[in-house]
C-alpha cells in the first residue's frame, strides 16, 4: 500500500486498541506503535485520540490499567484486556469483518447487480 494516511472511522479505534492488547499488556506509546506498524504506517493514532479512548474502554470494564516501568525504566501506565473486553472484542471483530467484507464486495464489483423483478 502506498504511504496514505487514513482517518479512523468512529468506533474503529476501540477495536484496534482491544486487538493490540490481545497479546498482553502495553503502554500507550506501544499501542500506537503496534497499530502504526500493523497498518504499514497508514494508521497514525495521536495521543489526544488514544488516551480518551483508553479511558472510555477502562470505564466500560474492557481494559484495566496498572502502573509499571517501560523498557527504558520510565514510569508508564500499562493497559490490559479484561475477560469482558476479550468477549466484547470477539463479538465486535466479527461485526467489523462482515462490514469490511460487504464494503469490499461493493468496491470490487465489475458490473451492477441484476435487476430485481417487480
Amino acid at each position: 500500500m502506498e504511504n496514505t494516511r487514513l482517518e479512523l472511522f468512529r468506533g474503529t479505534l476501540d477495536i484496534l486498541i482491544l486487538k493490540s492488547l490481545i497479546w498482553g499488556p502495553l503502554h500507550g506509546y506501544a499501542i500506537t506503535s503496534l497499530i502504526r506498524r500493523q497498518s504499514d504506517e497508514a494508521l497514525l493514532v495521536e495521543e489526544g485520540t488514544l488516551y480518551p479512548a483508553l479511558w472510555r474502554l477502562e470505564s466500560k470494564g474492557f481494559v484495566e490499567a496498572e502502573w509499571g516501568l517501560s523498557d527504558n525504566n520510565r514510569k508508564a501506565k500499562y493497559y490490559s484486556l479484561t475477560t469482558t473486553g476479550r468477549r466484547y472484542f470477539r463479538a465486535e471483530a466479527k461485526t467489523w469483518e462482515a462490514y469490511a467484507h460487504a464494503v469490499a464486495k461493493v468496491l470490487g464489483a465489475t458490473q451492477p447487480p441484476a435487476q430485481e423483478a417487480s
